[in-house]
């Protein structure tokens, strides 16, 4: 009995074994086969990226030998002279400072006489200044050269903070100090240089060159810029390129790029603010209601700025990463060949958004009152594609209801986007690694505006670049403490003037 019961139970033991065991087989090979497929989609994967990154080859035109252009060190003492003439906007509806303004034409007019003998000069809104040189072939279509005159003005209280006075334009053994040397006053003057200085080689243009110099750029440019562009429209004007500030040379600003990066900044954002106002019956403070009037607009601040709107791949982003990326080490290029599946941390290195910006508040009159009105100002920089009535629809849908939103001020949507594809970008291309061999041109998007945006209409292209040297620390001082420009770059600026205008002839 008991060799039966063994019996039994070590047969049963045997079944269930075989029937796991039979169970198994297809349970392995299915596991076998997600293994298989895993394997395979990362192989597929592994493969695309590596392709995807093989195939973005460089984008950089070749670099044309040219002879040192031999500039004479008196072009210092005519910027540092320049910087001495006042030519400040305070905001929009500020009066200009005839006396600055009027006093700093005729400095010009003293000292590029072959320019102003040769090239007619308008003046627009009794401030901003048009010089035509008037080509000798009509069917070339002309080129524009922008720059402003205007510049911001200086905070009191950073005085002591310059080397030097910020309108004394004192010469050191390296740099011209003072306010515009950046921004604008150093490209404007370089400008007339090279052309004072290719009229004295008795140059004569085959296309017609416009140099066009507004007075208000920094406060919007609505009576410069503006009606400089409308002025040259109602003229017929019809151009191949204009080209204005708002490109530069980056050195040491890329993580991974060692060479200086010369950006050329195909469009702009846009520009916007908006108000915020909160209005309720205030009260005493020793009796706060549920809703107070600068917590409802604090909430809203906040709202905004957790609530942004979303990274986008646009153009001309997606120009920059193949330009770029090109030319980045292997694990960083094949992720800007690859934005498909890395866009998100590329897009937020590069600020690709409409960003939102609180930039003023005011509410309350006493420490014991609940105030009736609050406000605040947010600002926006648009990214192509939308506008500043998507903006606005996008305040109006994640603030409360309490709130009223009201535009203010001077405001812009993003400008159209040049291509890359054309003569002028390879042109402008090759005159800036002509003059910097080892620089990398590469188009991009401009945060900030320019008066270039007010030209689209009247020119086929619309590029932002000069050759500024700008790297961590000299960032600070566009608009701010310092400015200053070293001799050896204000120099770079008068030889690529001189070449660009070649080049297009």
């Amino acid at each position: 009995m008991e060799e039966f019961t063994s019996l039994k139970h070590s047969n049963l033991s045997t079944y269930r074994f075989q029937f796991l065991a039979k169970l198994g087989k297809p349970t392995n090979r299915f596991m076998k086969k997600i293994f298989l497929g895993l394997v395979l989609i990362l192989v597929a994967l592994a493969a695309i990226l590596l392709f995807n990154t093989f195939q973005l080859s460089s984008k950089q035109v070749a670099a044309e030998p040219i002879e040192k252009l031999e500039i004479s060190d008196d072009v210092f003492l005519n910027l540092s002279k320049a910087i001495q003439f006042q030519t400040i906007s305070y905001s929009e509806d500020a009066v200009p400072d005839s006396a600055a303004f009027f006093g700093f034409h005729r400095f010009l007019a003293e000292t590029f006489p072959l320019t102003h003998a040769n090239l007619t000069l308008e003046k627009i809104s009794d401030y901003s200044l048009i010089y035509k040189w008037e080509g000798s072939d009509a069917s070339k279509k002309p080129i524009i050269l922008l720059s402003h005159q205007d510049v911001v003005p200086v905070d009191e209280p950073t005085l002591g903070d310059w080397e030097a006075a910020p309108f004394e334009g004192k010469i050191t053994d390296t740099h011209i100090i003072g306010r515009g040397t950046m921004d604008d006053k150093g490209t404007l003057v370089g400008l007339l240089e090279a052309v004072e200085k290719l009229l004295s080689e008795s140059f004569v243009p085959s296309r017609t060159f416009y140099l066009a110099f507004g007075h208000d750029e920094e406060v919007g440019g609505g009576n410069g810029a503006v009606k400089i562009a409308a002025h040259l429209k109602a003229k017929g004007v019809e151009a191949a390129m204009t080209i204005d500030e708002g490109g530069f040379i980056a050195e040491n600003m890329i993580p991974g790029v060692e060479k200086p990066v010369a950006m050329i900044n195909l469009a702009e954002k846009g520009f916007a603010s908006f108000r915020l106002i909160v209005e309720t019956n205030g009260g005493h403070s020793s009796a706060p209601p549920r809703e107070n009037t600068i917590g409802i607009l604090a909430q809203a601040i906040v709202d905004l700025e957790n609530n942004q709107l979303p990274y986008k791949m646009v153009k001309p982003i997606d120009a920059q990463l193949e330009y770029l990326g090109a030319e980045l080490p292997f694990f960083t290029k094949l992720a800007f060949a690859n934005p498909w599946l890395f866009k998100k941390p590329i897009l937020e290195s590069l600020n690709a958004h409409t960003t939102t910006a609180p930039t003023i508040i005011d509410g309350g009159v006493k420490n014991n009152v609940i105030p009736t009105v609050a406000e605040a100002t947010v600002n926006f920089r648009i990214l192509p594609g939308e506008t500043i009535e998507s903006v606005k629809a996008h305040i109006e849908k994640t603030v409360s209801e309490k709130v009223r939103v009201e535009p203010v001020g001077h405001l812009t949507n993003p400008s159209p986007v040049s291509t890359v594809e054309s003569e002028a970008f390879q042109i402008l291309a090759k005159t800036i690694r002509s003059q910097n061999p080892d620089a990398l041109v590469v188009p991009g998007l401009l945060g900030g505006g320019t008066d270039s945006r007010n030209f689209y209409d009247i020119s086929e292209e619309v590029y932002r670049f000069y050759p500024i040297r700008i790297n961590p620390e000299s960032m600070t001082r566009f608009h701010g403490i310092d400015e200053k420009i070293s001799k050896e770059n204000y120099k770079e600026i008068i030889e690529f003037s001189y070449l660009l205008i070649k080049n297009f002839n």
